[in-house]
């Protein structure tokens, strides 16, 4: 493209900044319910069993949908689609605020999941067509960082907002936060984005995504309902109809000449480990952030903002590693996902041990986060850019979106399980033994991580990362 189509370069850094913020508030809708679920739940007067689905129906919508939302964004335009999802993103936003009971607020964290995926898949095509190719590494790095910076500050966000309680909206204020933000967001992108004809030649799969998220959710429900330990003929039958209705899925799949998923990728057994490793590993830690706030705000009784002091240092770790290793991911690349496995497992292990022998103590849980979040750090930058190693450039973005996706979905079944598996014991033995048991768990499934790791690529793609 030549230089003269591109926008002044004021504009171009205004309009980084508009796609920053639509991807910060994805990462703080994420976020934010690790600290606020238990204050929502109180609140509403509903019962345990909302608290994973806070997390998961926002997530579950969001995974399930993001590659329909590419899809639409290229038939129909980025700009309006960026637009859509941002108006719709801020009146579900509303509706979790105004949200009377549980089946309404996890119908709008469904409906923000869902017009999330409209408008975070647009930002990519955006910033690729509005910075020249040369500065897109200098754009990129900046981006990531300052992300890093907003997963911290989503939930201290959160729990300042918890207890300043403005206008006594209480958790309900982090919801109104997101529809300011939207508005705003919608009047800078309406001014600034630049219009764009689509391609009336894509061909759109509804079908595939709804069969995928309707298959998940059935059998995520059927699993959270059953956890519990008493299998009712409604768990048994969600966990069928999920398994069909995901059946199905591969069917159409396997017969669609446009599937949500290219089946050629599956052909690269270092990317289906790689996918593995990350579904495993994504659903690992998801539920390992989630299992720990609750274990703090119900099992220790603390508030809101020390629950997400406590946590911080897992935070901070997670940034200080991808900082640090980000030159080195080419370079070092299967080896430097094994030391982060290793160190999340450490991290995970010295956790139970501070629990189990000084469960009042919350100075000894700061060590064994931080190191969990340098496990972190050194396999979310790491990870994907190992798992691309050997597909060609031409599979690249769709093996790219495939992995966001699933992480996404991976996030939401870890975060609902763990944290269902902990709020079973807690009825059960008490909280300490729930996280115990939480954080075997979560150990298990790291330490399968390590069976596919023999099967990813040495060597991770070049600017993958």
């Amino acid at each position: 493209m030549p230089g003269s189509t591109y926008p002044s370069r004021p504009v171009r850094w205004w309009i980084f900044a508009t796609v920053l913020v639509a991807d910060v508030l994805d990462l703080l809708s994420t976020t934010v319910t690790n600290i606020a679920a238990p204050s929502i739940v109180r609140d509403l007067s509903a019962p345990a069993s909302l608290t994973p689905w806070l997390g998961a129906s926002y997530a579950l919508a969001l995974g399930s949908s993001l590659v329909l939302g590419a899809r639409l964004g290229d038939r129909y335009g980025t700009r309006r689609l960026f637009l859509l999802g941002v108006a719709g993103f801020a009146l579900a936003s509303l509706a979790c605020a105004l949200a009377t009971g549980a089946v309404g607020i996890v119908i709008a964290r469904i409906a923000q999941g869902a017009f999330g995926a409209l408008l975070i898949p647009q930002g990519f095509s955006i910033l690729l067509r509005t910075f020249p190719r040369d500065e897109l590494g200098a754009v990129f790095g900046v981006f990531g960082p300052l992300l890093g910076v907003s997963a911290i500050s989503g939930p201290v966000l959160a729990a300042l907002l918890i207890r300043a309680n403005p206008f006594d909206l209480g958790w309900r204020s982090i919801f109104v936060v997101n529809v300011v933000l939207g508005v705003g967001l919608f009047a800078c992108a309406a001014r600034l984005l630049p219009r764009q004809a689509g391609n009336r030649d894509v061909v759109l799969a509804p079908a595939a995504s709804m069969l995928l998220m309707g298959g998940l959710g059935a059998l995520l429900g059927g699993l959270i309902s059953g956890s519990g330990g008493t299998w009712s003929t409604r768990a048994v039958a969600l966990v069928a109809l999920g398994f069909v209705l995901l059946l199905a899925f591969v069917r159409h799949q396997v017969r669609s000449r446009n599937p949500l998923l290219t089946p050629s990728l599956f052909r690269h057994v270092s990317f289906v480990a790689g996918l593995v490793v990350g579904s495993v590993f994504f659903a690992a830690t998801a539920g390992l952030l989630y299992v720990t706030s609750l274990y703090l705000q119900d099992g220790l009784g603390l508030a809101a903002l020390p629950t997400a002091a406590v946590m911080a240092p897992m935070s901070l770790g997670i940034i200080i590693a991808s900082f640090s290793v980000r030159s080195s991911i080419e370079r070092l690349g299967r080896r430097l996902v094994t030391a982060g496995l290793a160190l999340v497992g450490l991290g995970v292990l010295a956790y139970t041990a501070s629990v189990h022998y000084a469960p009042h103590s919350l100075w000894l849980l700061v060590c064994p986060l931080f190191v969990c979040g340098l496990g972190m750090g050194c396999c979310f930058g790491s990870l994907f850019a190992v798992a691309l190693g050997e597909v060609s450039e031409e599979q690249a973005g769709s093996a790219s979106g495939t992995l966001n996706a699933v992480q996404q979905l991976a996030s939401s079944v870890g975060a609902a399980l763990i944290s269902t598996t902990y709020l079973a014991g807690t009825s059960a033995t008490g909280s300490g033994h729930a996280v115990i048991r939480s954080l075997l768990v979560v150990l298990a499934v790291i330490a399968a991580c390590f069976t596919c790791l023999p099967l990813l690529p040495r060597r991770a793609a070049a600017e993958a990362h």
